[in-house]
């Protein structure tokens, strides 16, 4: 029997409501926890070798016969308009086979917001001569004063967010102790090894668009509604992508370029943008300015916290949820935000692993190990006393919650403080830090997935979702393994291609496996409930007494038989299964928790920062993969270090053109700078939680990192660093603030 429910969905933060249709029948409970036959082991990536040896088809990898290559002219000021544009040149030359301007493309602009807006283009043979004939673009610019500053705009900012609860002046009146900080964060790049790229033609009436994406269905519905086109004339194909971080959620400038070049040529177009311009054009993680108080009584009870958050979101981007730790991780009865979205002319931001979760975290967890520090409580003990029991915002409990856990396992990792401040010697002072970490992660439907299982015992499952690169092919078929009682090596799947299996969810918001993990089980589910009622009649038992188990189909009584004998009897048939995600815990909040405790070296001389270990402990639900697991927190953390310590996009401050448009300039981390990693996941099952109990993985391990090298930085010397990326003067800077406070006199800046 089909119901229809309405329920939630979540993404990056982001609620919406969806209709989903329940099969009541189809019901199937959880797996007890642990590691099981399959799920819950550690596995090599089922495709790690086609990775290793070229094999795997990438976006950069399409070819169609015909194929030409565009290329954009982009602003080369981060405020103007086009007084005058002439294409005549660009389409007289032969050699040139397509051009666009603002009027054929409407992503095309002729009044460009910020440096790298994209406001022409063209297409040639090959990419070189594409890049060639933008100089065949006649263009007259009146280039206008850009607006750079974000303390201004949120001056003239009519509408910011407000958020409060409890009496937060009276708390603050009657604290023992308050403490307050301004910390500020920088914009950084997501630098995907995979430029943004797509492949587009048009075959008869349908439009097959190659792209990588981190959601197929996402650039459906945006082409779909740019175009006014049927959504089925649309077909998306993403096999295999090299990173997106949250730059890659829907179909992007280059996606329409292509399109309309295709269309005016009728070839197939691809259009893959530069390292420069992916460091131009393609979203950041925006800088923030935060403005923070926190007051506590004098046994470390949290009674007020306050923020005010400045995110400099660009010129079309969308202001992130800085708040939200201050308002989410702690057990505060009185809490007030305040958050102004700046819209400047600088490129604009993009969703970044946790956005917003990062930078607040950073600013939170550092005033609190300051108010530690005033207090003389130990800060693991502060963070443990001001626990949150429920959701504080909505007033709802948690699906599941294992944060306390989390701490008593960081204690190890925390006692080795003494030890390591032990070795410090010469200039080099060392010394441990710590910082919790809260986000999303439950995902939602709607998702659907099939399970085929032909005559020959092997099983494919279906479904147009894609993996972005962590691991997300190997877990489904894990899923349908450990369901259908297979060895991993029987089961294959079959993603990437929207004309090619059932829809998806987005692969963002750590959303990916919560959110199709339970339909790829529902559908293994239902194949293995056709299988075991065919072996029933086959073998005149009851459908009670048998199971699938290691390739077999196993009765209770005794007997066995290899699964290819039941599905043989099909010949040239097939079983189907079909799955799909249902709906979220009603009612409660599902959250990621954990822990992260930082040991670093600093330099008090030259004001050089090396990390040299991270612990991290993180309650995510059921693990699917442990190995899988451990490479995502591994990635986070590497990711987090570099935000921390070298990277930030600079622009000139008085023409906002933008300078580190290259790995030269914009300095990523290397080997080098990778500490000793060690990761421990609960791997408690979320029993509120579909039928897998998991949740996600991607962004937790990266949102606590900065924070917790920041508190091990002040714990080896003193010193209160305050604004990211603690580079070498920063460093210096910090140490000389600390030097002064400690004589008493007010620190020269």
């Amino acid at each position: 029997m089909a119901r229809l429910i309405r329920t939630e969905k979540e993404v990056e933060g982001r609620y919406t409501e969806q209709w989903v249709v329940v099969e009541e029948d189809a019901a199937i409970d959880q797996w007890e926890a642990g590691p099981r036959a399959v799920v819950g082991q550690p596995v090599p990536r089922v495709d790690g070798y086609e990775r290793a040896r070229g094999e795997a088809i990438f976006t950069a990898d399409v070819t169609l016969p015909g194929m030409i290559h565009a290329a954009v002219l982009r602003s080369p000021h981060a405020r103007a308009r086009v007084t005058q544009m002439d294409l005549s040149r660009a389409r007289d030359a032969d050699w040139v086979l397509g051009a666009i301007g603002p009027g054929d493309c409407h992503v095309l602009t002729d009044e460009p917001g910020f440096h790298g807006a994209p406001v022409a283009a063209v297409a040639a043979a090959t990419p070189q001569l594409a890049r060639e004939a933008l100089e065949l673009i006649d263009v007259e610019w009146e280039e206008l004063e850009p607006l750079l500053d974000p303390v201004r705009r949120k001056e003239l900012h009519e509408d910011p967010r407000r958020y409060e609860r409890g009496d937060v002046d009276a708390a603050f009146a009657d604290a023992d102790v308050v403490v307050e900080a301004e910390y500020r964060t920088q914009t950084v790049l997501h630098n995907s090894l995979e430029t943004h790229q797509s492949v587009c033609r048009w075959e008869g009436d349908t439009l097959e668009v190659y792209i990588s994406t981190q959601w197929i269905w996402g650039v459906r519905d945006d082409i779909a509604e740019a175009l006014d086109l049927p959504p089925d004339r649309i077909r998306v194909i993403c096999n295999y992508m090299g990173g997106g971080f949250g730059a890659k959620n829907g179909a992007h400038d280059q996606t329409f370029i292509a399109i309309a070049i295709a269309t005016q040529t009728g070839r197939p177009v691809r259009c893959a943008l530069t390292r420069r311009e992916e460091n131009l054009a393609t979203g950041n993680r925006n800088s923030t300015i935060q403005r923070l108080r926190a007051a506590a009584r004098s046994d470390g009870t949290l009674v007020a916290l306050e923020g005010e958050f400045v995110n400099a979101v660009g010129w079309k981007g969308w202001s992130g949820p800085t708040y939200g730790p201050m308002e989410m991780l702690y057990g505060c009865e009185n809490v007030r935000t305040l958050t102004y979205g700046a819209k400047l002319n600088l490129p604009p931001n993009a969703a970044f692993r946790a956005p917003g979760f990062v930078e607040g975290t950073f600013g939170l967890e550092c005033l609190l190990d300051e108010l530690a520090g005033r207090l003389e409580i130990d800060p693991l003990e502060l963070r443990t006393r001001n626990h949150a029991d429920n959701d504080l915002v909505d007033g709802r409990p948690y699906s599941s919650k294992n944060l306390l856990e989390c701490y008593r396992r960081a204690e190890p990792h925390w006692a080795r403080r003494e030890e390591v401040r032990a070795r410090s010697e010469g200039p080099w002072r060392r010394g441990v830090g710590l910082a919790s970490q809260i986000w999303y992660g439950g995902g939602g439907p709607p998702s659907y997935a099939w399970v085929r299982v032909g005559s020959d015992g092997r099983a494919m499952v279906v479904t147009a979702m894609q993996d972005i690169g962590t691991g997300t092919r190997t877990a489904m078929a894990q899923i349908a393994a450990e369901e259908l009682g297979l060895p991993l090596e029987r089961v294959r799947v079959s993603l990437g291609d929207s004309s090619r299996g059932p829809y998806a969810s987005i692969s963002a918001g750590s959303s990916t496996t919560p959110s199709m993990g339970p339909a790829v089980r529902a559908a293994a589910a239902d194949a293995a409930r056709q299988i075991v009622e065919i072996a029933a009649q086959r073998y005149h038992l009851e459908e009670r007494v048998l199971s699938l188990k290691d390739g077999q189909v196993v009765s209770s009584d005794g007997g066995s038989w290899p699964l290819e004998e039941v599905t043989g009897l099909l010949d040239d048939g097939q079983i189907l299964g079909k799955g799909a995600r249902g709906p979220n815990p009603t009612g409660m909040q599902v959250l990621t928790f954990g822990i992260q405790v930082a040991d670093v070296a600093v330099d008090v001389e030259t004001g050089e920062v090396r990390v040299e270990r991270i612990a991290a402990i993180h309650d995510v639900g059921r693990v699917i993969n442990p190995l899988g697991a451990q490479s995502q927190v591994e990635g986070g953390i590497i990711q987090g270090v570099g935000h921390t310590l070298s990277e930030e996009r600079l622009v000139d401050p008085r023409s906002g053109v933008t300078l580190t448009q290259s790995l030269d300039a914009y300095k990523l981390p290397t080997i080098a700078d990778v500490p000793e990693i060690v990761v421990e996941l609960l791997d408690i099952p979320d029993e509120h939680l579909t039928n897998l109990g998991s949740k996600g993985l991607g962004e937790p391990p990266i949102v606590p990192t900065a924070a917790a090298i920041v508190n091990a930085i002040r714990d080896a010397t003193g010193a209160d660093v305050r604004s990211l990326p603690v580079s070498r003067e920063e460093m210096l800077r910090a140490l000389a603030e600390a030097r002064e406070k400690a004589r008493g006199a007010p620190a020269a800046v």
